[in-house]
């Protein structure tokens, strides 16, 4: 156990991406208990249990990326909204006019230009007025800001948010973390702490860690394979131009320049990457082959879970689709005035899979308990847009336009 620990040890003092994690998440743990067991005191069990609980059905809802990249404060954003409003209040109202004769009005102006600058202007103010300006992802932010919450529910989302993003490194990194602790597990075990006597029994109970079982994806065993398979690439030279333009396959198979630098490569690996860069740059054909990765889906005909491809490209896609953000829909907060009603209107991300009716109902009902308003999410259900709306008492839904994401 301590060895597997060791490793992770490792990993989250040097991966970039716990580079700004909380590193006394203890204390501030204990900070957070605190605080809750006094709003208890105030509120009563029952009403902080049941807010705590519609805020963890959203604690998905965040930007993880956010921590990485330097963003304006919420006093520089709004000086920028007040700085919009002035401009807007300079600019004139309708679209200038040349200056012409009433015979030639028509053709200096055309009417189907001037509608069409008149349509421009008016987007363009629409746009000003947007609120939020601009898309945003991190939801429970958006939330915290704007949602006419009592000061304790404010805080018990905060709290909620804030545990989120401590825990978002894990769930970005759970390949790549688990296959470096077992990795580091293997060989202390094997090479340091073991006599020869004992390796047998090691390896029985170990082996379980590492087994692949039906129907699930074993994060121990793709992430410590992957980090040998780069090793091996990289001690025997794999890499490269010249390795890329090889497609002599019995060249590639001998292919070895005793380069030993795999230890180098799987430290500054372990240092830089999460979860979706390391299988989309390390998981090669070579690897999906050797390894037999194939994809599985329900045959509705035979009623059984059935082999749908072993071809490397839809493979590595399903992969990838599957840990590209945490496996979550992408969520963005579109408008916090839909209709110039105060509702909450969210948007899906659509990339190719409808989202859950069930769960999304469920969301929005919660939603409506944070935001005191209908909320409203838009969405692309069987090909066509939809809004679907939970007003507090019922959900409904209507057909909407849904952008291209492509534009």
């Amino acid at each position: 156990v301590m060895a597997h620990v060791f490793g992770h040890c490792d990993f989250f003092k040097n991966n970039f991406y716990f580079s700004r994690t909380n590193r006394r998440m203890i204390d501030g743990m204990a900070n957070h208990a605190a605080r809750l067991r006094r709003h208890v005191e105030r509120q009563g069990i029952d009403k902080i249990e049941s807010f705590i609980d519609t805020c963890l059905s959203v604690d998905n809802l965040i930007d993880p990326y956010s921590a990485y990249i330097q963003r304006k404060s919420t006093r520089d954003r709004q000086a920028e909204l007040e700085r919009e409003r002035e401009r807007e209040e300079q600019e004139p109202s309708e679209v200038p006019r040349l200056r012409a004769k009433s015979y030639m009005d028509k053709y200096i102006n055309p009417p189907d230009f001037m509608e069409k600058q008149k349509q421009k202007l008016e987007k363009e103010r629409e746009r000003v007025r947007r609120f939020p300006e601009q898309a945003e992802r991190d939801v429970l932010h958006f939330l915290i800001e704007h949602a006419p919450l009592e000061g304790w529910e404010r805080d018990v989302l905060e709290i909620v948010r804030d545990e989120a993003y401590y825990f978002a490194p894990q769930a970005m990194t759970k390949i790549m973390n688990e296959g470096w602790a077992t990795y580091w597990h293997s060989k202390i075990m094997t090479q340091k702490a073991l006599s020869a006597a004992e390796v047998i029994d090691y390896a029985d109970h170990a082996s379980g860690v590492t087994a692949s079982s039906q129907g699930q994806l074993n994060p121990y065993k793709l992430g410590v394979e992957l980090y040998r398979h780069i090793e091996e690439r990289w001690d025997r030279g794999q890499f490269g131009k010249e390795w890329d333009d090889c497609h002599d396959m019995a060249a590639r198979k001998h292919w070895d320049r005793r380069l030993g630098l795999g230890k180098r490569k799987i430290f500054e690996v372990r240092k830089l990457y999460n979860d979706v860069t390391f299988i989309d740059e390390f998981f090669t054909e070579e690897f999906c082959r050797s390894n037999k990765f194939f994809t599985f889906g329900f045959n509705e005909r035979s009623g059984n879970w059935e082999i749908e491809s072993r071809e490397f490209k839809k493979v590595k896609d399903k992969l990838l689709f599957r840990l590209t953000n945490m496996g979550n829909p992408f969520i963005y907060v579109e408008d916090g005035n839909f209709e110039n009603r105060s509702e909450l209107l969210l948007r899906h991300q659509h990339e190719g899979v409808d989202l859950k009716l069930d769960y999304a109902r469920d969301v929005l009902v919660n939603l409506n308990r944070i935001w005191k308003r209908p909320a409203n999410l838009l969405t692309r259900i069987d090909g066509k847009g939809k809004v679907l709306r939970f007003d507090g008492r019922d959900h409904s839904e209507k057909g909407a336009e849904y952008p291209d994401p492509h534009r």
